[in-house]
């Protein structure tokens, strides 16, 4: 398989992927912010569900995918990534998490909301962006 076909199917599984992460926070929900915020008070425990299937499938995934394949279906070899803990790294977590208990939005559920119509996120999307931005031109 060439180079050019390789790099389009990697696009087309990576829209794959997206399109059905949409669709499962559509389904779950989690798309509503005042459906994350009822989570978030401990009124409502469906997203405990949701959120707890999502960490097992994963869990399972990244546990035997290597020992079932040689390599992946679509690169040469695993890749691990490294999870490096600072001061930037708590505050980041805290202001998300800041931000995720006041207004109910996180990132992927704020794009999946708006394949639904709710326009209104896009002010949390907007704000999402100018944090990312502003902690880039910080960290340069």
């Amino acid at each position: 398989m060439n180079a050019a076909n390789k790099t389009l199917l990697k696009s087309l599984a990576t829209l794959a992927a997206g399109a059905l992460f949409g669709f499962g926070l559509s389904l779950s929900t989690m798309i509503r912010p005042e459906v994350v915020l009822s989570f978030l008070r401990f009124q409502d425990f469906g997203l405990m569900l949701v959120m707890g299937a999502a960490v097992l499938v994963v869990l399972l995934a990244y546990q035997l995918a290597p020992r079932l394949l040689e390599r992946p279906l679509l690169d040469e070899h695993f890749h691990t990534h490294p999870s490096i803990w600072n001061r930037d790294t708590l505050v980041g977590a805290a202001l998300f998490g800041v931000g995720w208990g006041l207004c109910g939005v996180c990132p992927g559920p704020a794009i999946a909301g708006l394949g639904a119509g709710n326009w209104s996120l896009l002010w949390a999307l907007a704000g999402i962006a100018l944090g990312a931005l502003v902690q880039g031109i910080r960290a340069k």
